[in-house]
């Protein structure tokens, strides 16, 4: 589902510390790409469209794209690149967007339980909603902006977005929460553990529950309070274009902050800006993935002539990594349910230089009997509920629902069935989620594997690297970002050793 670094958010400073059970050691870090890239985004209603020659100020832009969350359901990294694209800001100006979009994502329940705290009514409308967290973010978790700017601006938002008569409101709300901070009493942590741990660290309360159910209270805390202060964009060279040595010489030419990642040919690059618009990235000398999402593809095991499908590929990553192993022969058929996605698969392909992927337009949980036994292994990276991605992603966490869980674990439970029917006898199968819950991951290949017995598991230690070995559970894995510096991921290798 995910490639990972995707929309990652820049370190956030906080003069406002959040308090409860301690998180784990320290980990090596994971990252921040900013300024995702898109088309320049249309003019929501109420808003002038602006020349591209002229800036929008940070506050305004991020403020934007919070709308576009909210009231029309966009993703944030999308609608901040869309933005930023159109925008005019300095360098400077745009980090500062992009902090101010994701920490107020990322800590939105938190923010609207303490603006609540100050509040008559409850119900204010979206825009003045928003711009108060924007206020709130500034004033609690920011150590840099001072506090009477951050007020100051929030008012000029106010007007900006021609809502006069809440500038009184907003004014009072913000001085009000900075002169009275008793007024927000936190729910007890061991009276109240999932209402404390969603509050607190800003996780929708049924996921609150979920995550103690599954991990308890002590891990599940940790699992929602990691928040490491910077976090690395991850890289790898295409091999089939630049050696390994000559990347490194780039990386250092560059000045780029870089360590080795965990994955063998895994670049950690801290703070690099927006690495889509490198020369290098353009010639399709490197790809932008994180180590997760590797190893998703790693775990295939793929060699020199072998036929592969990714069922589930756009944007690409696994299946450029795959077509590399495969070092130009064989085949990597790249699937994907939309055409849009499916031109993504395309240009990947194009810019990497990569003959031997077939992207197609197809729907992988659609059986096709004539394909039945052709593949030497299969990837089905799932749509999932991305809660192992929540960090980079913070909008991802209000999208889900009980519901809408469990209609994902159907899907995954068909496109198991399906796609394990390509699968030639002796042949790999791979299921793969960004997902941290185990109705999603290990129970659902348990299901798979009671239903099927011509599968069995495949040891996935030797796909992993010496540091990671040790979390391997026979034929899979199940990755913790703040155990394990990487993005949660869940990784399944099995193996066809019957017939149908």
């Amino acid at each position: 589902m995910s490639d990972g670094n995707a929309g990652k958010r820049p370190p956030v400073k906080g003069r406002f510390v959040p308090t409860g059970r301690p998180s784990p050691g320290k980990h090596p870090p994971p990252a921040a790409r900013f300024l995702p890239q898109g088309r320049p985004a249309a003019a929501k209603p109420g808003e002038p469209a602006a020349p591209s020659a002229l800036p929008l100020g940070a506050r305004l832009l991020a403020l934007n794209v919070l709308l576009d969350v909210h009231l029309q359901g966009a993703y944030a990294s999308l609608a901040l690149g869309e933005r930023l694209g159109r925008s005019a800001l300095a360098p400077r100006d745009k980090r500062l967007a992009t902090e101010l979009t994701y920490g107020a994502l990322a800590n939105q329940i938190r923010l609207d339980y303490m603006i609540d705290a100050y509040l008559d009514r409850k119900d204010v409308e979206a825009v003045v909603r928003d711009i108060l967290r924007l206020g709130a973010y500034q004033l609690f978790f920011l150590d840099r902006v001072p506090s009477n700017a951050a007020v100051d601006e929030a008012v000029k938002l106010t007007r900006a977005k021609d809502r006069e008569s809440f500038t009184g409101l907003v004014n009072a709300v913000l001085r009000t929460m900075l002169r009275e901070p008793k007024r927000v009493v936190y729910p007890d942590a061991d009276a109240q553990p999932a209402l404390a741990l969603s509050v607190r660290h800003s996780v929708p309360l049924w996921l609150a529950q979920r995550l103690i159910e599954c991990y308890g209270a002590d891990v599940a805390w940790q699992i929602a309070a990691y928040d490491p202060p910077d976090q690395p964009v991850t890289v790898r060279a295409n091999l089939e274009r630049i050696t390994a040595r000559d990347f490194e010489a780039y990386l250092a030419r560059r000045g780029f902050q870089v360590q080795p990642g965990v994955v063998p040919g895994a670049y950690r690059i801290r703070q690099p800006g927006d690495l889509s618009r490198e020369a290098e990235f353009r010639r399709g000398l490197f790809s932008i993935q994180g180590e997760s999402s590797m190893l998703a593809a790693l775990a295939v095991g793929a060699r020199p002539g072998w036929n592969v499908l990714d069922a589930c590929a756009a944007p690409g990553g696994k299946t450029a990594l795959l077509a590399q192993v495969l070092g130009g022969s064989g085949r990597v058929h790249a699937w994907d349910v939309h055409e849009h996605r499916v031109e993504l698969l395309r240009g990947m392909a194009r810019r990497l230089g990569l003959d031997n992927v077939r992207p197609v337009l197809r729907d992988a949980a659609v059986p096709r009997p004539e394909m039945d036994a052709t593949f030497d292994a299969v990837l089905v990276d799932a749509p999932c509920s991305g809660t192992g991605v929540m960090l980079s992603k913070p909008d991802v966490k209000y999208r889900q629902t009980p519901e809408s869980v469990s209609a994902l674990v159907q899907i995954q439970a068909a496109l198991l069935r399906t796609c394990s029917r390509y699968v030639k006898p002796g042949g790999t199968l791979v299921y793969a989620t960004c997902s941290i819950l185990p109705e999603e991951n290990a129970r659902q290949t348990a299901a798979f594997l009671a239903e099927n017995p011509a599968f069995t598991w495949q040891n996935i230690a030797p796909a992993l690297p010496e540091p990671l070995r040790p979390l391997a559970d026979g034929g899979q894995v199940q990755l913790l970002a703040h155990r394990d510096g990487l993005d949660g991921f869940y990784i399944a290798r099995m193996q066809r050793v019957g017939g149908y």
